[in-house]
C-alpha cells in the first residue's frame, strides 16, 4: 500500500481547493474597466464645459482652454498620487470616509460618505440620461421614449451587477477599450493635421458682447472642467473587490486610469486650441473634433457610438462603488446591516438594487433630462476629495516617515484645489438646483447619526459587549392555535409536545349558529380523537382571530410569571408557488398579532405537502 504524504498548505489531488471568492473579484485591468467608466465618459463633457464657460469671454476667452485643462491635468496627477497612497492606507476600502474617519472625526467621515453617496447616485442618472441623449440625438423619433429608454439601460447594468463585479468588468472591458482606442486615433490623426477636414456650420454660442478673462472665470472654468475628475476616486472605495494583492492591482488600476485620463483631456484640449474650434448650438464639442479630424465618415460615427455606450454604461462605476461604502457605514452601524451581507459572486446585493432604485426613482423625477441633473452632478465629489486631502494631510503628520513634509504639501495643495472647485461649482449652480445638494447633504447626516444612535439604543439594551447571565431552564407552555382537526393538528401538537412541558390547543368561537356548529363538530370530535392535550376555548363577539389569542397569551403570562409562552403555528407548504394563493392567510394573522401585542416566541410549522 503506497502513502501519499500532503504538505502543510498543499490540497491533495482528488479534492478542490476552497473556492475563496477571488474569481470574483477584479485583476487589474478588469477594475480598470469596470470602475473607471465614469472617468472615461468624463472626456466626452469635461473639456466642453470649459469651452462653454471660457466662450463669455469670446474667442480671446477659449485661447485659455489648454491651460486651464493643464491646470485640472495637474490636479488630476495630485488626486491619483493621493489615492495611491489612500489605497495603501486604507485597504478595507471607503475611500475619502475611510480617511476622515480615522483622521477628521465621525462628524466629518459622514459628510465624506454622505456626498459620495450623492455624487454615485447622481452619477448613475446623469450617464444614463447623457447616454440615452446621444441616442434619441441620433433618432429623434425615440425622444418621447426617453425615460422608458433611460430604466430600460438601468435595468441592464443592474442586472449585469447582480452577477458580480468581475463578471461586469468582463462586459464593460470591450466598449472601455473601443472608446479609449478611437479618442486615441482621433487625437493622434488631428495632431498630423494642418487644418480640420470638416467644420460644423451652424450658429455659434459666442456671443460679441464678450467679457474681458478674470480670475474668476478662470475658476469657474476649471471648477467646471474638474467634472473631468468625477469617478477618480471610485478605485479607492471599491479596494476589496480586487484580487489579491488588493492594494497593488488597485493602485495599479489608478494610475492607469490618472495617465489615459490626462493625456486625453490634455490631447483634445490641444486639439480645441489647433482648430479653433468653438462651441455650437446642438453639437457637442467631442463631435466638432471628430469632423475636424476624421472627417464626416464612418469613422465619425463609431467615436459617437461609443461615446454613446460608454456614457450609458459609466454608471457602472457607482454600482462598483458604492455597495462597498455602503457595507462600510452599515459596519459602522450608520445604515441597516443588511447593506453589510454579501450574496454569491461577492456581491453586495441590497446596496446594488438600492442604488438602482433611487436612481430610477431620480430619472423619472427628472424626465429623462440631462440638464435637470447636471448642476447637481459633481459637487459631492469635491466635498469627498477635499476631505480625503486633508484626511491625508493629518496622516502624514501623523506617520512622520521617509519623504513625510513632501507627501503632507502635496495632499494639502490637492485640498485647496478640490475646496476651492467646491466652492466656486456650489456657487455658481447655486440658483440651477445646486441648493438641493446643500439641503440634502445636512439631512443624509443626520440620517446616517439617527440610525447609529437607533443601533447603540438596541446594543445597549442586548448587553453587547457584556458578559450575561447564565443560561437557565424555564417552565414552558406552548399554545397551538386551531380550527379543525387534521394530520396538521396532530404535526403540531407532535411538534409542540418536543418543545415544551405543557401544551395547550386554542381555538377562537364566534356567537353566529354556523361558527357555534362547527366548535360543537369540533368538541366532539376533540373528545373522541382525545390527544391528552386541552381545547381552550376563546369567546370573542367580533370576527377577531388573533387578538383574541394575543390577549389569551397575556393573561397566561400575566397570572404564570415564570412560564415560557411559545405560540406554535402550523401551516401547509404547498407544492406548487401558485397555490399560497389559496391559503387563507390565518397564520400570518395570528403570528402578526402575537408578535405586536406579547413577548411570546413565536415558531412556524411548515407541513410540506407531497
Amino acid at each position: 500500500m503506497t502513502v501519499l504524504a500532503v504538505q502543510p498548505g498543499e490540497t491533495p489531488a482528488d479534492e478542490e481547493p476552497p473556492d475563496t471568492g477571488e474569481r470574483h473579484r477584479l485583476t487589474a485591468l478588469a477594475g480598470f474597466a469596470a470602475l473607471s467608466l465614469d472617468a472615461m465618459a468624463s472626456v466626452a463633457y469635461g473639456p466642453e464645459a470649459v469651452v462653454l464657460v471660457l466662450a463669455a469671454a469670446g474667442a480671446h476667452g477659449l485661447g485659455f482652454t489648454l491651460p486651464v485643462t493643464l491646470a485640472i491635468a495637474a490636479l488630476l496627477a495630485v488626486l491619483v498620487a493621493s489615492y495611491r497612497q489612500v489605497i495603501a492606507a486604507f485597504p478595507d476600502g471607503g475611500g475619502s470616509y475611510a480617511v476622515a474617519k480615522t483622521h477628521l472625526g465621525a462628524r466629518t467621515s459622514l459628510v465624506a460618505a454622505g456626498s459620495l453617496v450623492l455624487d454615485y447616485v447622481l452619477n448613475v442618472a446623469v450617464a444614463v440620461t447623457a447616454g440615452v441623449a446621444a441616442l434619441t440625438s441620433a433618432f429623434p423619433s425615440l425622444y418621447g421614449e426617453r425615460v422608458w429608454l433611460c430604466l430600460a439601460v438601468l435595468t441592464l447594468v443592474t442586472a449585469v451587477n447582480l452577477r458580480g463585479i468581475a463578471e461586469s468588468a468582463r462586459v464593460f472591458i470591450v466598449p472601455t477599450v473601443v472608446f479609449i482606442g478611437s479618442i486615441f486615433v482621433l487625437i493622434v490623426i488631428g495632431l498630423f493635421r494642418d487644418a480640420p477636414v470638416n467644420r460644423v456650420n451652424s450658429a455659434s454660442v459666442v456671443t460679441d458682447n464678450a467679457t474681458s478673462v478674470g480670475v474668476l472665470l478662470l475658476l469657474k472654468a476649471f471648477a467646471s472642467g474638474c467634472s473631468a475628475l468625477t469617478g477618480v476616486e471610485a478605485i479607492a472605495n471599491a479596494v476589496p473587490s480586487f484580487r489579491a494583492p488588493r492594494v497593488k492591482r488597485a493602485q495599479r488600476a489608478e494610475v492607469a486610469l490618472g495617465a489615459v485620463l490626462g493625456v486625453m483631456l490634455i490631447g483634445l484640449s490641444v486639439l480645441i486650441s489647433r482648430f479653433h474650434l468653438q462651441p455650437v448650438q446642438g453639437v457637442t464639442v467631442l463631435a466638432q473634433l471628430a469632423d475636424a479630424s476624421l472627417g464626416h465618415n464612418w469613422a465619425f460615427y463609431v467615436i459617437q457610438f461609443a461615446t454613446m455606450i460608454l456614457l450609458a454604461l459609466s454608471a457602472n462605476t457607482s454600482f462598483g462603488g458604492l455597495p462597498v461604502l455602503l457595507k462600510l457605514l452599515a459596519r459602522d452601524n450608520y445604515l441597516p446591516h443588511v447593506f453589510a451581507l454579501k450574496a454569491d459572486r461577492q456581491v453586495h446585493r441590497h446596496g446594488v438594487l438600492a442604488l438602482a432604485a433611487v436612481s430610477a426613482a431620480l430619472l423619472v423625477f427628472s424626465g429623462g433630462d440631462t440638464n435637470t441633473l447636471v448642476p447637481l452632478f459633481a459637487i459631492g465629489v469635491f466635498v469627498g476629495f477635499t476631505v480625503a486631502q486633508v484626511g491625508m494631510v493629518r496622516h502624514w503628520r501623523g506617520e512622520r516617515g521617509t519623504g513625510w513634509r513632501g507627501k503632507a504639501l502635496l495632499s494639502g495643495f490637492g485640498a485647496v484645489l478640490t475646496g476651492v472647485a467646491a466652492v466656486v461649482v456650489t456657487a455658481s449652480k447655486f440658483d440651477d438646483g445646486a441648493w438641493l445638494i446643500v439641503i440634502t447633504l445636512p439631512l443624509l447626516v443626520l440620517a446616517f447619526e439617527t440610525v447609529h444612535r437607533a443601533y447603540a439604543h438596541i446594543g445597549e439594551r442586548l448587553g453587547l459587549g457584556r458578559i450575561p447571565e447564565p443560561p437557565h431552564r424555564d417552565r414552558s407552555v406552548v399554545i397551538v392555535p386551531v380550527s379543525s382537526l387534521s394530520r396538521l393538528t396532530s404535526e403540531a401538537l407532535t411538534a409542540a409536545a418536543s418543545l415544551g412541558d405543557e401544551v395547550r390547543a386554542v381555538t377562537v368561537c364566534y356567537p353566529d349558529p354556523e361558527d357555534r356548529a362547527n366548535l360543537h363538530a369540533l368538541e366532539r370530535a376533540w373528545a373522541q380523537w382525545d390527544p391528552g392535550v386541552p381545547l381552550v376555548q376563546l369567546a370573542c363577539e367580533r370576527r377577531s382571530l388573533g387578538r383574541p389569542i394575543a390577549a389569551y397569551i397575556r393573561d397566561v403570562s400575566a397570572t404564570e410569571p415564570d412560564t415560557r409562552v411559545t405560540v406554535l403555528i402550523a401551516e401547509v407548504e404547498p407544492v406548487r408557488l401558485w397555490q399560497r394563493l389559496l391559503q387563507n392567510q390565518r397564520g400570518a394573522v395570528v403570528a402578526h398579532a402575537v408578535r405586536r401585542d406579547t413577548d411570546a416566541v413565536i415558531c412556524r410549522l411548515r407541513f410540506r405537502l407531497f
